[in-house]
């Protein structure tokens, strides 16, 4: 028995009588056994057996010892005792833990909870390929580089959700950490409309995502939107939008091939910020029609950021998501004169020209932003190739999952623009509240799931595509240097990165459920009453018939 049979939205807001149970909870959850399955491990992307076996045997209890915990609302120096993959205290100088206990020092250091990544794509047949990385190796990154969870999308087969939620679940079997689902919603009809009820009510799904952009592929009219707008609210979930206008993107590429511009720097050129611009303002508007809350995947340009920041001071409930690449890249890569290093950096929406990022970072600290994703979809250079005559041709998506909690780190901390709570809520905490799953997830409190990282902030790293786990060939942070390294990421209660050493184990990863109606929602219902109370209709009027 532990705090998770308990619904995760509920725990803050939980009876004080229920709320009495969890330390019994957690206590009893000492007695308990894990029941493992058998677990395999898979020697490729530089993992070697040895490390595996040592991930299979790490203990279950582990104490943290002198850190600076912190979660999204305080920090405190403090020690972390974990059993079972459980927090089970948060308190200064704790002694008495029992027996086989690993001691970590982490003096000095900040001790957080896990990244959790709300924006990937692993193992996704896409643009005639699929995505390198599959979710080992996708997830095998993550955990180098501190992130402990992510929120894949689901692709319908066909338009079909549940074949589509049946083929990811066989994808992620062998899962090294913990994740989660959104779904996409690609056409509109009944049975969608029913299906979408099942992965809300049976399938741990509380998002949907519609494609405003891919013509003739994903992208969907503003009919569809309009209807999947409406069903998402009347479910709870969080409606999700690709902001571009996919018809206007047409007509661009259609543009630069007439004008004979058919490298990597057609594709930005093709689809400018004004078209993401006009598309996430559209999208905003009709979520305001529908009274619905909306999520903006990867804010790319100060015309989107703006619309987000607009519709957040009238009082709409959006939130807006920049993701790595958005903030620390700029588009002049595009144009450098080999085919390859371009290529890597397409993307999209396709990353801005420089002041891009920085008003993103801007938006990211004073909170018109409220957290950051990867869009974690990547393509090595053989498939980058299928486009090195046409850019159309050229699979969208960059790396980002193993970088993003160091270069946000860097990027953001360092640099003074935020604050070491911020960066957790940035990070961590902001996406479980969004998608239900905290305190469980997101936080370091005694209940909470085990996922934590220490991050030394004096330590320095440095991004190479010969030292990462990706199985891409290329990174489209090359180079980058910064100060703030995670040296330890536990995940499930288990020590899997340590000394530069990668212990990820597949199949040990866990799906998590994620309940609808997110705090986003509060107040909707009274927001529609209000609506219709301010109709003044409909109209009583007297029939006046005409003398005969």
């Amino acid at each position: 028995m532990d705090f998770r049979r308990y619904p995760e939205s509920n725990f803050c807001s939980t009876p004080t009588k229920i709320r009495s149970l969890f330390p019994i909870v957690v206590l009893l959850s000492l007695f308990s056994t894990l029941s493992e399955s058998n677990q395999f491990c898979d020697a490729g992307i530089g993992i070697a057996e040895s490390q595996c076996g040592a991930a299979s045997a790490s203990p279950s209890k582990i104490l943290i010892k002198g850190g600076t915990v912190v979660n999204s609302h305080h920090q405190e120096i403090a020690d972390v005792y974990i059993e079972d993959g459980i927090v089970l205290a948060v308190q200064p100088n704790i002694k008495k833990v029992g027996d086989g206990v690993t001691v970590i020092d982490a003096t000095g250091k900040y001790v957080m909870p896990g990244g959790i990544d709300p924006h990937t794509h692993l193992a996704m047949e896409f643009m005639g390929t699929e995505t390198i990385d599959d979710f080992f190796s996708g997830q095998a990154a993550a955990l180098a580089g501190g992130t402990t969870m992510h929120i894949d999308f689901v692709i319908p087969v066909n338009g079909n959700l549940t074949a589509g939620f049946e083929a990811y679940v066989e994808k992620a079997k062998i899962s090294a950490m913990d994740y989660g689902f959104h779904m996409a919603i690609t056409k509109w009809d009944e049975a969608v409309s029913k299906d979408m009820e099942v992965m809300v009510k049976d399938k741990g799904i509380n998002s949907f995502k519609f494609f405003m952009a891919y013509k003739g592929s994903l992208m969907i009219n503003d009919d569809l939107l309009l209807e999947g707008f409406k069903k998402c609210k009347s479910l709870g979930a969080l409606a999700m939008v690709h902001a571009e206008n996919g018809d206007a993107v047409f007509e661009g590429q259609k543009r630069m091939i007439e004008l004979g511009i058919v490298g990597p720097e057609g594709h930005a050129l093709s689809r400018p910020p004004q078209l993401e611009g006009e598309a996430t303002g559209r999208a905003i508007r009709l979520a305001g029609f529908v009274n619905t809350p909306l999520y903006v995947v990867h804010v790319m340009s100060i015309d989107a950021m703006e619309e987000v920041a607009k519709a957040r001071k009238s009082g709409q409930k959006v939130i807006g998501e920049p993701v790595v690449s958005g903030l620390v890249l700029d588009d002049t890569v595009l144009w450098d004169s080999d085919f390859q290093t371009a290529a890597k950096f397409v993307m999209s929406p396709p990353i801005r020209a420089p002041g891009h990022g920085k008003a993103l970072q801007a938006a990211l600290s004073n909170g018109v932003l409220q957290l950051v994703g990867t869009d974690h979809c990547t393509f090595n250079s053989t498939q980058k190739s299928l486009g090195i005559d046409d850019f159309r041709k050229i699979p969208n998506g960059v790396n980002g999952l193993e970088e993003r909690m160091h270069l946000v780190w860097h990027t953001m901390v360092v640099s003074g623009q935020i604050s070491v709570t911020d960066f957790v809520r940035m990070t961590s905490t902001e996406c479980a509240r969004i998608f239900n799953i905290y305190p469980r997830k997101g936080a370091i409190l005694v209940g909470s799931d085990a996922d934590i990282i220490i991050l030394n902030p004096n330590s320095s790293f440095e991004i190479s595509s010969k030292s990462h786990h990706s199985r891409s060939d290329t990174n489209v942070y090359e180079g980058r240097k910064g100060k703030g390294k995670v040296e330890v990421t536990i995940a499930g209660g288990r020590v899997v990165w340590e000394n530069d050493e990668l212990k990820a184990v597949p199949g040990r990863g866990k799906y998590v459920k994620m309940r609808p109606f997110n705090y986003l929602f509060d107040g909707i219902e009274k927001a529609d009453a209000e609506y219709l109370s301010s109709l003044r209709a409909p109209v009583i009027r007297r029939t006046v018939h005409a003398a005969a």
